[in-house]
């Protein structure tokens, strides 16, 4: 029996902006678990603005949606830590800091799960490694593995492909589809990246003139939506 997915994080007729300042609003879609959804707008659509107000950073300014605490939220941002000289493993630890209270110590348990999130990852090879000697695509790989190690059920990612070559990026999304997938996470990510979202993601969330469009990458083909939207966003050009 196929597994059934269900919905991690839902909004209606969702209002975002800064401070009285409305960015987007009108905004309605569900994020599911076992699936990629990419988010794509042209620079200044609100894309940002979107995932802060998801996971918690920023409050929403009308409208209705689930309610997501940010620890709950396993976060991978494009603006790398600050990881002090840390090693690999360290840093895919500190995915488990929610869990080992107030003086961090971890357990047996937390350790496996460690391990278990840099396997799926495939980089248990350089786990003695110094972050900061890791290429960018190695990079992402940690804190996607630090994010599995969270254990939560959504991830969410800003622009995890931005300095990566497209081989790198078609991997990336590989990956990711295959987490999402097997291990029912409900990922969601923005990316610039139109052709790679249209062959790998499982939805598409399309910011564009301050409204959202969602549907497959199929659907929102032969709808017409993908040609309008490249059209108009100059930034993809």
């Amino acid at each position: 029996m196929p597994k059934q997915n269900i919905a991690a994080l839902s909004f209606q007729n969702l209002a975002i902006g800064y401070g009285d300042r409305v960015v987007s609003d009108g905004l309605t879609a569900c994020l599911e678990t076992g699936k990629v959804t990419c988010l794509l707008g042209a620079n200044g659509s609100g894309k940002s603005t979107l995932l802060r107000t998801l996971t918690g950073y920023l409050p929403r300014l009308a409208g209705d949606m689930t309610k997501v605490a940010p620890e709950s939220v396993g976060i991978v941002l494009t603006e790398q830590m600050d990881t002090m000289g840390l090693r690999v493993w360290e840093v895919v630890a500190m995915g488990r800091h929610p869990y080992t209270g107030y003086f961090g110590r971890f357990t047996s348990f937390d350790e496996e799960i460690v391990r278990d999130a840099m396997n799926k990852i495939n980089i248990v090879a350089f786990s003695d490694r110094k972050f900061d000697s890791l290429s960018d695509g190695e990079k992402q790989k940690v804190m996607i593995a630090k994010a599995l190690a969270q254990q939560t059920a959504i991830i969410v990612m800003d622009e995890p492909s931005a300095f990566l070559d497209f081989t790198s990026k078609v991997d990336l999304m590989v990956l990711l589809k295959k987490l999402a997938h097997e291990n029912g996470k409900a990922i969601l990510l923005s990316t610039h990246d139109v052709g790679i979202a249209l062959k790998t993601a499982d939805v598409l969330w399309l910011m564009h003139k301050g409204a959202m469009t969602v549907g497959s990458p199929d659907e929102l083909v032969k709808r017409g939506d993908i040609d309008c939207f490249l059209g108009e966003s100059k930034s993809y050009i």
